[in-house]
């Protein structure tokens, strides 16, 4: 099993940032990716950014160039960092982590709140 602790939601007025963290404990050889989906009210869940265990990164269309997802494998904690934050952004956010196994896990959600 994989145990998932998202932090890092607030409220940040439009164009500001946030930086989400997710802590990973348990069985993190078994994780092949991570990443961050946000599901907004009345909205279905949607995929925003993926990083595997060797760096590579993907990003939705709708963050591109404005977010970045990165790791610190020493900490087991996969970050996003957003800049330029939209009113559309605003959602709960949560994090995944994706296992060899084709297993998923997720945390418990932060919200993240974007309004002047």
């Amino acid at each position: 099993q994989v145990q998932l602790v998202e932090s890092g939601g607030g409220l940040v007025q439009p164009g500001g940032s946030l930086r989400l963290s997710c802590a990973a404990s348990g069985s993190i050889s078994s994780i092949r990716s991570m990443g961050w989906y946000r599901q907004a009210p009345g909205k279905q869940r949607e995929w925003v950014a993926a990083i595997t265990t060797s760096g590579l990164t993907n990003y939705a269309d709708s963050v591109k160039g404005r977010f970045t997802i990165s790791r610190d494998n020493a900490k087991n904690t996969v970050y996003l960092q957003m800049h330029s934050l939209k009113p559309e952004d605003a959602a709960v956010y949560y994090c995944n982590a994706y296992t060899y196994i084709g297993a998923n896990h997720w945390g418990q959600g932060t919200q993240v709140t974007v309004s002047s």
